[in-house]
């Protein structure tokens, strides 16, 4: 049985550049604060003075995170005991260099994790599942093993023009940019 993808919208995608942050809602800023800081190495930088509630911004690896303190969520998401685990739940994600030291350093400070491990076409990810101060799941990984591959059939011509070959008509411009995205990213790996 063949089956065709057909498109629905006939809008271009928005012209979107990277994933700039991610917003969350916190019991506490300063212990999420710490979490962030002390677990997962992000620095505190400033945030604009306009703001009139606590908070507080993050930011490292390419990614900001916004801690936005609403003590009132207790009243509607109490943690008694601890939420289990799983890796199939809403999560934000980070590669790491390392797995068996994340491992080991979040067992030194005492913190539950869940591991899995995903495997593709003989190409092995471990995972390490744990929540931060609100219950919110972290996952680091080591998923850069596993390649980013398109779904479409489109090849890829860059649009510096440092290669050769001609992209079909039916590939899209953003297809075009995101393998152009990734090739530069390939390019820039120092060994």
């Amino acid at each position: 049985m063949m089956m065709e993808i057909e498109e629905v919208s006939s809008y271009e995608a928005l012209p979107l550049l990277s994933l700039n942050h991610v917003s969350l809602l916190c019991r506490s800023v300063w212990d999420s604060v710490r979490f962030y800081e002390d677990v997962l190495g992000f620095v505190l930088i400033k945030r604009p003075s306009s703001f009139k509630f606590n908070g507080a911004w993050l930011y490292n690896y390419g990614i900001g995170i916004h801690l936005i303190e609403n003590p009132s969520i207790e009243d509607f998401d109490a943690i008694n005991e601890p939420r289990p685990i799983n890796p199939k739940d809403n999560h934000m994600s980070f590669q790491c260099t390392d797995v068996g030291l994340v491992k080991r350093r979040l067992e030194e400070m005492g913190m539950r994790y869940v591991t899995a491990v995903v495997e593709d076409d003989g190409v092995k990810v471990d995972q390490v599942f744990f929540h931060d101060p609100d219950g919110y799941m972290v996952e680091l990984c080591n998923c850069e093993n596993i390649p980013i591959l398109p779904l479409s059939s489109c090849s890829f011509k860059p649009r510096m023009g440092s290669f050769k070959g001609e992209a079909p008509s039916k590939c899209g411009f953003m297809e075009n940019v995101m393998m152009e995205s990734l090739s530069m990213d390939m390019m820039n790996f120092s060994f």
